[in-house]
């Protein structure tokens, strides 16, 4: 062991004759480990919350979306369809039709946006269909030889909306369209009544508390536009070049046609978590700046409590430089004392949260029931760098004062 080190770990063990220097450099232990856990968790969080959050959307809806210009749906889908689906960086393509509609239960009703889809499609560019955890989507599967009127047809509703109206599986629900159709007596809104077969949950409030899934033949039907869907989607090989695989899809697809994609829709929202991040990480951070603080006060008084052996090193032969070091290394000791701790129990509750899910939140609020962690090694690195750079940074000042006593001076009086 160095020199420095040596006699900086012996004075951070030795036996005080001022309690209160033990006292403030515990503290400044406590004050880092506090400091470092809470930006590990805090950092998991924000991490959690953006991993969830994209999770659920990618899960229940597609990478990329292309619909018209106009408003008039998509009429020749299915050969468009079959064109783009071999395109370069395109892995799967479904169509969709979308519409708002009222489902309503007895007097209970909620709004809702009815999706109609091809099942076996739909599964290769989204999960939704996997989070039914009541009754099944396998009703949904198209009709043979009969077209959409011949029996009640299924719906797959989500969770949240399931218990709005108080459906369950094997309920009938009627299922009303805004849009209507022109009678002699004017405009009268359409309805159909449908069987709640299944119900998902996704665990994102958006889509649990507004969703239902039918077949497309079914939503054609009800909003009277057969052979038309609104959308097709896609899913491609690369979620994070989702944007310029876009732009191809579009050129594809000739003139009259746009694309979204999944970073455009929820823009708004990762911008809003990573300026979170940046506020949590400043604000939390200040919990170390104290601590540091606290590591200046107690390298300070001890400077003053060491300065006859301080006097005592020097008359040896000790240089000012290696009087420096022993200080520094005291307050580096502390550092990194108080940052192990703090990684160490920082990851451990964040394991906890995120494995055992132990705080709950308001989904209607924060759009998922529970508080997800998800703690990265690179957030470690960072808080462990940032700590140890602000202990460091405490010790400058101590380390120069104890680095400038004269010997003579100091053992003047002994």
């Amino acid at each position: 062991m160095r020199f420095e080190l040596f006699v900086a770990s012996r004075y951070l063990r030795a036996k005080r004759r001022q309690a209160v220097v033990g006292v403030i450099t515990t503290i400044s232990i406590v004050g880092v480990a506090a400091g470092v856990a809470s930006l590990i968790l805090a950092l998991a969080i924000t991490n959690g919350m953006r991993r969830d959050m994209q999770k659920g959307l990618l899960s229940s809806t597609s990478q990329v979306q292309l619909m018209r210009v106009a408003s008039d749906g998509i009429e020749h889908w299915r050969p468009l369809t079959d064109r783009l689906r071999h395109l370069p960086h395109v892995v799967a393509v479904a169509p969709a039709l979308y519409g708002q509609v009222l489902v309503s239960r007895g007097a209970r009703s909620g709004g809702a946006l009815i999706k109609g889809i091809l099942p076996a499609e739909e599964r290769t560019v989204s999960s939704l269909l996997d989070d039914v955890k009541q009754g099944s989507a396998v009703a949904l599967a198209p009709q043979t030889g009969q077209g959409p009127d011949a029996t009640i047809p299924p719906l797959v509703l989500g969770s949240d909306l399931a218990d709005q109206i108080g459906a369950g599986v094997g309920d009938s629900v009627l299922v009303t369209s805004p849009q209507g159709e022109l009678t002699p007596f004017g405009l009268v809104p359409k309805y159909q009544r449908f069987q709640v077969v299944g119900i998902f949950h996704s665990g994102f409030y958006q889509y649990d508390s507004s969703f239902a899934l039918a077949r497309l033949a079914d939503v054609q039907h009800l909003f009277g536009e057969p052979n038309v869907v609104s959308i097709l989607s896609f899913k491609v090989d690369d979620l994070y070049h989702a944007d310029r695989i876009g732009k191809e899809i579009e050129q594809a697809a000739g003139a009259g046609y746009m694309t979204t994609n999944w970073m455009e829709q929820n823009q708004e929202l990762f911008h809003a978590l990573r300026e979170e991040q940046a506020v949590t990480f400043i604000v939390i951070g200040l919990i170390v700046c104290v601590a540091a603080l606290n590591i200046l006060i107690a390298l300070t008084m001890m400077v003053m409590e060491k300065t006859r052996d301080i006097a005592v090193l020097m008359s040896y032969g000790v240089r000012p430089s290696q009087v420096r070091r022993i200080f520094v290394w005291q307050g580096m000791l502390i550092g990194i004392l108080g940052t192990s701790i703090g990684l160490a129990l920082g990851y451990a509750l964040a394991w906890a949260g995120g494995h055992y899910r132990f705080i709950h939140l308001s989904a209607e609020v924060y759009s998922l029931d529970y508080l997800p962690f998800a703690p990265r090694w690179q957030d470690g690195v960072v808080v462990a760098l940032v700590a140890l750079g602000v202990s460091l940074l405490a010790t400058l000042y101590p380390s120069s004062s104890a680095a400038k006593i004269l010997p003579a001076e100091a053992l003047r009086y002994e």
